[in-house]
């Protein structure tokens, strides 16, 4: 067996994890493993190594076909263990939108539809400890069916949409609300593949993957590491959350913002916009609260003088005697 040059390991749930381009290639990949590309291959490494995913237990999946771009999505069930065990997720709810017989629209937990029902979306509200509301989603179905190359519905849209169209609108929230642990993973069913040809069983690699000597190791130089204007361009996204920024940028390792390379930059931005977004939306939220409470407040004091109209002041009490 050739050396693993640029060996990557890292610590996931289950253990320690090491892959390598050679590994990835040879065992890794769904479909046409020939026509992968270098730069797919490293993303694919980057993304298992930031997000602590074991590909070789199905957590994440490489899937290329053709000279069509490369996708990459987690196991069927890596969304619900990450939420069960972070400690920011205090829980979740989800289920489907139906149009009933009678017109009106109703939207229900699980994904159980009736007959003469019309199935239309997905919904989802994920609960976080350090928020006031919960983060909620709706979803098209129309927006997220998938079809072959035929035109025909994937086999999983086919047969279980409301499963599906669940999930979709679960994934979305959990990535919104928590944007640290979920951003940058995507599930199958959000994606134009056909989920029900993905292999779950775990992956045996038939060797011992040994540590690259360290001579051997790949050094990266200033080539390849972000411009100071690309620099500049994340904390701009974050407006003004540079924490957010810090975050980022410990769960990826680096100490400098210019450090980052540029195979992780644009994974990067994408995590940081996705931060801001939610924390300007639970801000809102915040605020929109506030408000309501105030509102209530002022009708209540109100309400108060309204009632107090009525009672004489001592001084307006009439002497009987």
């Amino acid at each position: 067996m050739a050396e693993n040059k640029s060996l990557v390991a890292y610590q996931a749930d289950q253990g320690e994890v090491k892959l390598s381009p050679d590994i990835v290639k040879r065992y890794l990949v769904n479909g046409d493993a020939d026509k992968v590309t270098d730069q797919e291959v490293m993303m694919f490494i980057k993304l298992c190594q930031y997000q602590g995913l074991n590909p070789f237990l199905r957590e994440a999946y490489l899937i290329k076909y053709g000279n069509q771009p490369a996708t990459m999505v987690t196991g069927k069930d890596t969304f619900t263990k990450r939420a069960a065990k972070s400690e920011k997720c205090a829980g979740y709810e989800a289920g489907i939108i139906v149009q009933k017989k009678d017109g009106n629209i109703e939207q229900r937990k699980g994904s159980l539809v009736l007959p003469g029902e019309t199935l239309v979306g997905g919904w989802a509200s994920v609960y976080r400890k350090d928020w006031k509301v919960p983060m909620e989603v709706t979803v098209s179905l129309q927006e997220y069916q998938r079809y072959n190359s035929k035109g025909e519905l994937m086999r999983n849209w086919k047969e279980m949409p409301a499963t599906m169209i669940r999930k979709v609108a679960l994934v979305q929230a959990l990535r919104e609300a928590i944007p640290e642990e979920f951003g940058g993973l995507y599930s199958p069913e959000e994606m134009p593949i056909d989920d029900s040809k993905l292999d779950e069983a775990a992956v045996e690699v038939p060797f011992e993957v040994q540590e690259p000597a360290k001579e051997t190791v790949i050094k990266t130089n200033n080539n390849d590491r972000i411009s100071a204007k690309q620099a500049r361009r994340m904390f701009a996204l974050a407006k003004g959350h540079n924490d957010i920024v810090r975050q980022v940028l410990d769960r990826f390792n680096y100490v400098k913002s210019t450090d980052v390379l540029k195979s992780d930059y644009d994974n990067i931005c994408h995590i940081i916009e996705l931060a801001v977004r939610a924390r300007e939306e639970e801000t809102k939220k915040e605020e929109e609260t506030k408000k309501t409470e105030e509102k209530a407040e002022e009708v209540q004091l109100e309400e108060q003088f309204e009632a107090a109209d009525d009672v004489p002041l001592p001084w307006e009490e009439v002497d009987e005697q």
